[in-house]
């Protein structure tokens, strides 16, 4: 059985398992350190004051914890889900520069254009700009379900700018969802593909 499911995993994430690991054992520990310290919280999450005072980790280290244990387990399936549709894109090295990268300019997006967002914390964001940067890697390869997953992802994020987020959703992880950031994600994973196409060295024939 163990073998069963080792095969299964590799099957689907060849270049993306340890990362899937990696990101969801480091965000299982932070929520477990949290539940038994508010430190983790103070110390890490997305907080604008304590930002503009020099904490500046707190733009990358904010988008890796949750509010409840919902918000963590929605999270890491949405990464998960991710990594399955996209996994023939990337290199373990090539995942983890594209999710630094999300993560920092999650962070700036959040602080330079929305100053009355005083505090984040959660991966969606970021989810968003994988999501976006894994469907215009599809269109380069000329998938057609690029083209389905790009148009989604832009119906969505549109749609919560303008009605907000599921009531539901936001009564199950106990906090408001900032669509802002699923915007701001979206609009990261869409800036760093365009530029690896812009910037991609050319073979000259």
């Amino acid at each position: 059985m163990r073998k069963i499911v080792l095969k299964t995993l590799t099957d689907y994430f060849k270049n993306t398992l340890s990362f899937g690991l990696s990101i969801s054992f480091l965000s299982v520990s932070l929520y477990l350190l949290g539940l038994m310290t508010s430190q983790v919280d103070s110390l890490l999450s997305y907080q604008r004051l304590d930002i503009q005072s020099g904490d500046f980790w707190q733009l990358i280290t904010g988008n890796l914890l949750h509010t409840n244990h919902w918000h963590l387990i929605m999270n890491l399936a949405g990464l998960w889900v991710i990594l399955s549709l996209h996994d023939m894109h990337y290199s373990t090295k090539s995942l983890w520069l594209l999710f630094a990268g999300l993560c920092l300019l999650e962070g700036l997006g959040l602080y330079l254009f929305y100053p009355a967002l005083l505090g984040y914390v959660g991966l969606s964001g970021v989810l968003h700009g994988l999501f976006a940067f894994g469907a215009v890697a599809d269109i380069k390869r000329k998938m057609t379900s690029g083209w389905l997953l790009f148009i989604g992802v832009i119906a969505k994020v549109s749609y919560e700018q303008v009605y907000g987020a599921s009531a539901d959703v936001t009564t199950m992880i106990g906090a408001r969802v900032a669509t802002e950031s699923h915007l701001v994600g979206a609009i990261s994973g869409l800036i760093l593909s365009m530029s690896i196409i812009i910037f991609q060295p050319r073979n000259i024939s």
